[in-house]
């Protein structure tokens, strides 16, 4: 697979400066005060750098996978339980470090046993996470790279990456427009997640590669939240993956959605997922002939909430 040159990457940092690297298209400085909507400049801004256990199987694997949070994001979603790190407005944890510094950690992590490294919510950072990648490479590192993406990408930019990254995570998180601007400030948000999900799939297709461990080596796997209430949009999601791109693709259908201070008192954001309505799209699923990929229990939500003010943010709680 292709690399970026250094010359390549050079130019793709200096997109930083006319920012047009996300569906976004702000055409912001990051190198000035006079930000775009992620409020994101030209450093590595990180929520965390630690060694993840919770992803599914054949991502984690025996070792867990060592996963990098990038800070804030290219949408805004009112549920989001990286809320400590993610949002584009007030405080946030975070760690403003160098190349060098974030590679440093990442290595600790790797000697303990990972073989992949995951990059969380790159789409407004993705100059820096191709930078994080050569380094390692540099210095002899050999991991599996995956991005974790909220799908709200450019298929340009992820035509850029096919050559560096091995799997691609990503979510479909809405089939209903009104609903991603609602609950996402994210315009167009189906347009151009599907869009995206066509490219990843043209690049990986349905099969994935798994090492003699088990691990998933290259590929793709799709990720769906349940939101309460929103049974109907997760039909539509589904929908579209098995009738537009493959019922053979690893599907993630998650039921770990727990509602986050922000939206304690909205009508439906504020409680749990329901068995029943998890069950309907449960069903949705087998109509459809999804038969590889994962599920989760309706326990999840007390197991993947992470603290960012902690070391380790998937072991604080």
């Amino acid at each position: 697979m292709t690399k970026l040159t250094a010359h390549e990457l050079l130019l793709l940092f200096k997109k930083l400066h006319d920012c047009t690297l996300c569906p976004r298209v702000c055409h912001a400085d990051r190198s000035t005060s006079e930000l775009g909507y992620c409020q994101s400049g030209v450093g590595y801004s990180i929520g965390s750098i630690c060694l993840h256990h919770g992803e599914e199987p054949i991502l984690s694997g025996k070792n867990g996978i060592c996963n990098i949070f990038f800070t804030r994001c290219n949408m805004q979603c009112r549920f989001c339980q990286n809320y400590q790190i993610s949002r584009n407005n007030g405080p946030i944890h975070e760690q403003r470090l160098t190349l060098a510094g974030v590679v440093d950690q990442i290595e600790r992590i790797l000697d303990r046993g990972a073989t992949s490294v995951g990059f969380v919510s790159p789409s407004h950072f993705i100059p820096q996470m191709m930078a994080i990648i050569a380094s390692l490479e540099q210095r002899g590192r050999k991991a599996t790279f995956v991005m974790n993406t909220n799908a709200y990408d450019k298929v340009e930019t992820l035509a850029m990456l096919g050559g560096a990254i091995d799997v691609y995570l990503p979510d479909l998180k809405y089939m209903d427009e009104r609903l991603a601007l609602e609950y996402s400030d994210a315009p167009n948000y189906p347009q151009v997640a599907t869009r995206a999900l066509t490219e990843m799939f043209r690049q990986k297709g349905a099969k994935i590669e798994l090492d003699e461990n088990d691990t998933i080596r290259c590929g793709l796997i799709i990720r769906h939240l349940v939101l309460p209430g929103q049974v109907k949009n997760s039909i539509q999601c589904l929908r579209f993956i098995a009738e537009e791109l493959s019922p053979n693709v690893h599907l993630s259908l998650m039921a770990q959605y727990n509602p986050i201070p922000a939206v304690s008192s909205h009508p439906t954001l504020s409680r749990t997922l329901r068995q029943e309505e998890y069950e309907e799209v449960l069903c949705e699923m087998d109509r459809l002939g999804f038969n590889r990929g994962f599920i989760q229990s309706l326990e999840s939500p007390l197991v993947y909430l992470p603290d960012f003010s902690h070391p380790h943010p998937f072991e604080a709680r």
